[in-house]
């Protein structure tokens, strides 16, 4: 049984491993232009296919490691993760090509790929009874990751002359943050936080797991994740869902950064701290959103996934002056609707399957959704002198919002599962 300082020591170590994890996967949003003319690339979609590409091996590793997690320690997974992701950065400062550099990040890609299943699988378990809050708590790491890549990376580059600084010093600082987590974390011991549920935080009763199921124990055969098809096309659907919401995401933030590079003539210190703005907000919304959800988890998410769209659809027409606190009020509520998912995923499956039903999750939906990455960088070449008009982002701008809004109704398809699956739940 995990000692209750002891789950609450390794749920904020968590959440500084989750600050790698996204730093590493924004820190390259200022500095397309800048490596392209590094690089000597013929445009700059070939830079935007690069975090493309590590998103790619990120999300599509997603559910072998997602089976890891249920198997071997889950301490150990989050630590070797972190180590190889920084390994990749570090390759990527010291590219001597693009080939080179497109290997670099999906070395990158490959340890990223551990953290999640790992992560909301452990967090799950340890707090059966406020799961959204606790996923929350994390989720202040990725918004602190968020915030710390973009606009770090515009600034020392700004200041350096050179992209590959930042880029160096990231996964430095990766490999140092991954020996230290090996060092204070607790392993996961295969207990369970005994807690009473609470009805009102519309958790589940905590559920005593299998044996070695994320204990590094492997047991024969793991369970199935659903045992009947109409819950694969629930959970299927559900994941096509949300890939619309990681497209309109992530394309804020690529299309976001040529946006104001080519049509509000931004520096790439100043996108990088425009950028930024929107995962700062996130330190605040994610804590804020997943504990009121804990209350009403579809309300609460459909509701600032709502505010978002709003946000997006009228951002290419406002003025200059106001697209920085834009950003910011879009991030607060976009953010803050990740830690509310997870924790409707993580309270419709049993715990000896988390792991592999995250990872599959984030397979589908994040595969899908980092196209966006490349698709805008592409569709921004083709813009040609257009670029710098900012009526030209209007009609993508609208179609991303509307993305938003037809990925709402993944929330009941995740809602119809644990109302299936909840007898299951409820069993001793």
């Amino acid at each position: 049984m995990h000692a209750p300082q002891h789950r609450v020591r390794t749920l904020w170590l968590i959440g500084v491993l989750h600050a790698f994890t996204h730093v590493y996967h924004v820190a390259l949003l200022p500095l397309y232009l800048p490596m392209q003319r590094d690089l000597k690339l013929a445009s700059v979609e070939q830079t935007t296919l690069l975090l493309t590409a590590l998103m790619l091996v990120y999300y599509g590793l997603s559910y072998p490691l997602g089976i890891l997690a249920d198997r071997v320690s889950r301490k150990k997974l989050l630590g070797w993760g972190l180590a190889i992701n920084a390994l990749g950065y570090m390759g990527l400062a010291f590219a001597p090509t693009y080939s080179f550099a497109l290997a670099s990040v999906v070395v990158a890609g490959v340890g990223g790929s551990c953290f999640h299943p790992a992560a909301t699988a452990l967090v799950a378990r340890l707090y059966p009874e406020a799961t959204g809050r606790a996923l929350g708590l994390i989720g202040i790491g990725a918004g602190a990751g968020f915030f710390a890549g973009p606009i770090y990376a515009g600034w020392r580059t700004t200041q350096t002359g050179d992209w590959r600084i930042p880029v160096m010093e990231f996964g430095l600082a990766g490999i140092a943050t991954a020996v230290a987590f090996a060092w204070l974390a607790d392993e996961d011991n295969g207990g369970e936080a005994k807690s009473p549920a609470n009805a009102d935080l519309g958790s589940s009763p905590p559920m005593a797991p299998p044996a070695g199921a994320g204990s590094g124990t492997t047991p024969a055969r793991g369970p199935s994740l659903f045992p009947t098809s109409a819950l694969w096309l629930l959970f299927f659907a559900a994941a096509v869902a949300f890939a619309l919401r990681d497209f309109a995401g992530h394309s804020m933030g690529s299309l976001g950064s040529l946006f104001l590079q080519k049509a509000h003539g931004f520096t790439v210190k100043e996108a990088g701290a425009a950028l930024s703005v929107i995962f700062l907000m996130g330190v605040v919304s994610n804590p804020l959103f997943g504990h009121l959800s804990d209350r009403g988890r579809t309300r609460w998410t459909a509701g600032v996934m709502l505010a978002a769209a709003v946000v997006i659809a009228a951002y290419p027409h406002l003025p200059r002056g106001w697209l920085t606190a834009a950003l910011a009020v879009y991030g607060f509520f976009f953010m803050g609707c990740y830690p509310m998912v997870e924790a409707a995923l993580m309270e419709s499956v049993p715990d000896a399957v988390r792991g592999r039903v995250f990872g599959l999750f984030i397979t589908v939906g994040g595969v899908l959704g980092n196209l966006a990455h490349w698709l805008a960088g592409r569709w921004v070449e083709r813009l040609g002198a257009g670029a710098a008009q900012t009526a030209s982002y209007h009609g993508f701008y609208l179609l991303l919002a509307a993305l938003l809004v037809a990925s709402l109704p993944g929330l009941l398809c995740l809602r119809e599962i644990r109302r299936r699956e909840k007898p299951a739940h409820s069993a001793p």
